[in-house]
């Protein structure tokens, strides 16, 4: 299910260690043009003020939320040279950039990113990109197919269009958490891990309950590169199990 929008490009050169923001000494304002709405005006002047959109073009990254990635690593540790990785609604791209730069795709002893969206991606070296909808019945098995063993690590950032009902937007997302790590269960090596994006109230309690079952560790966190009037945060399991027998 595609969650973001947008044309995914090459790394130039990845953040490393922290997004390295720097500092804007001027604020953008943007003037209200005719058959321009007002909400649009102030989207755009929030993305021309945005120092995650400016550093995420500095970079090379194909969207700011990369950097959510990189903090949430920074913090946890989650990417390793070497590991298998699925990125599930990657469209555009800016989380297998950072994952492909942080496993060392395509260097001698590096890892493997597989991703899939409904948007069609740009093309990112070394990542293997799949075209369709996760909901899909046979989307597990042309992942699986894709990966050249266990994944060390599940990733989503998808998200359904927003309704602006926030029960329905809440339980539409965390429909595709389930199914999510549902799917991590099936392909995560012992030890790994899983993060996801959930809306503010966490994770729903069922499937909170079994995933301290299946892994050792469950948190949730929400990246500085997240904006703060985001209903949005992660929850990022480590140390992975095995799925509750009632899951497996």
């Amino acid at each position: 299910m595609a969650t973001k929008s947008g044309k995914g490009r090459g790394t130039k050169g990845g953040a490393k260690g922290g997004a390295n923001l720097g500092g804007r000494d001027l604020t953008v304002r943007v003037r209200t043009a005719k058959g321009r709405k007002s909400s649009s005006t102030r989207w755009l002047q929030r993305q021309l003020n945005d120092p995650y959109v400016t550093a995420a073009r500095r970079h090379g990254f194909a969207s700011r939320a990369a950097f959510k990635l990189i903090e949430l690593d920074d913090r946890f540790g989650l990417l390793k040279p070497g590991q298998r990785l699925v990125d599930l609604g990657a469209a555009p791209g800016g989380w297998s950039q950072v994952a492909a730069e942080r496993l060392r795709v395509g260097k001698p002893g590096g890892g493997q990113v597989v991703a899939m969206d409904l948007q069609e991606m740009d093309p990112i070296p070394g990542v293997t990109i799949l075209t369709g909808d996760f909901l899909d019945a046979d989307a597990p098995d042309r992942l699986k197919a894709a990966l050249e063993g266990p994944a060390d690590l599940v990733v989503s950032d998808m998200a359904a269009h927003a309704t602006g009902h926030a029960a329905t937007d809440h339980l539409r997302i965390m429909a595709l958490c389930e199914a999510a790590v549902d799917f991590a269960y099936q392909v995560l090596a012992p030890g790994g891990a899983f993060v996801a994006k959930v809306l503010r109230g966490g994770t729903e309690n069922a499937m909170l309950a079994d995933m301290k079952r299946a892994f050792a560790t469950v948190r949730h966190a929400k990246p500085p590169a997240s904006r703060q009037d985001s209903a949005e945060s992660y929850v990022v399991a480590t140390g992975f199990r095995g799925a509750p027998p009632d899951r497996a």
